[in-house]
């Protein structure tokens, strides 16, 4: 007859190991459940008289008749309807600078929403009220670029310092359906939908992005071009003539207002897979995008 040491060794060898897999819990009792007024004592554990006894407390955030704390911290103006402004994540001369030296953008080509992007070092997320760049001043004295760039917002001394290297600069609205389609183009791509038509900006915006000032794509190209040489008198540097430059193709080239890429209009349908772009045919459709 096996000894016990021997029972227990086959035991241990017959047994599966105990792994993640096989792990069950403890059964546990489920506590019993007691209504109020059912415990034990003198008062069922509704405790001595007042309020809690006679179920009447007062509502959350009373404060026993003083003024609430959220009465007495005075308002501010500038936080009204916070959540609702549209952000502009920044993005600094000195960055995009070292974005064209490292390779990350060719400076040859047209630098838009989604050539910042596709860097992997600029991030937009339209959750958060996000509508684009914001292209700020740190770096002007160093940026050397000659460009053609597109960004949602900027000021006068990024304007000056982009237009002293020969380059040009437009400020350009999305609205939020296209600015999905913008940031990741391979993505929309592989849904499969028509490229949607750019809405025109809000009203409080529409200022902004029609004023030859700030350079915005809906501006009269004689007033910018009077805009430009007011600049260059003002910062004192000379403007260089964009059109007799090599690159002036690419640094004259606009999109139509309701554009969102290069070189593909709104409601053509780009297959990634097949390498085929599918256009509207019939005349519903071409009206449609063309409104």
């Amino acid at each position: 007859m096996a000894s016990t040491t021997e029972r227990a060794l086959t035991l241990v060898r017959t047994l599966p190991r105990v792994t993640l897999g096989n792990l069950k819990n403890i059964v546990r009792k489920p506590p019993k459940k007691r209504r109020r007024g059912f415990e034990d004592g003198k008062t069922h554990g509704r405790g001595h008289k007042g309020q809690g006894q006679h179920m009447t407390l007062p509502r959350l955030g009373f404060e026993g008749g003083n003024t609430p704390f959220y009465l007495i911290v005075p308002k501010e103006p500038y936080y009204e309807n916070h959540h609702l402004r549209r952000q502009y994540p920044p993005l600094s001369l000195l960055q995009l600078q070292r974005f064209i030296d490292l390779g990350r953008i060719d400076p040859t080509q047209p630098i838009d929403l989604s050539q910042i992007c596709n860097t992997g070092l600029y991030k937009i997320e339209v959750e958060k009220k996000h509508f684009g760049v914001n292209l700020t001043e740190e770096g002007a004295d160093k940026f050397a670029a000659k460009i053609h760039l597109e960004v949602q917002w900027t000021t006068e001394i990024v304007i000056a310092a982009v237009e002293r290297n020969g380059g040009t600069i437009t400020t350009r609205y999305y609205d939020p359906k296209s600015l999905h389609a913008v940031i990741n183009p391979e993505r929309f791509f592989m849904r499969g939908v028509p490229i949607p038509r750019c809405k025109l900006p809000p009203q409080d915006a529409m200022e902004y992005y029609s004023s030859a000032a700030t350079r915005g794509y809906l501006a009269d190209p004689a007033d910018v071009e009077a805009e430009r040489q007011k600049l260059a008198q003002k910062y004192g540097y000379f403007l260089p003539d964009v059109k007799s430059d090599p690159l002036s193709s690419m640094l004259l080239m606009r999109k139509d207002p309701g554009q969102l890429f290069y070189g593909l209009e709104p409601g053509w349908v780009v297959n990634l897979k097949d390498r085929v772009i599918f256009k509207p045919k019939t005349p519903e459709h071409l009206a449609f995008y063309a409104s």
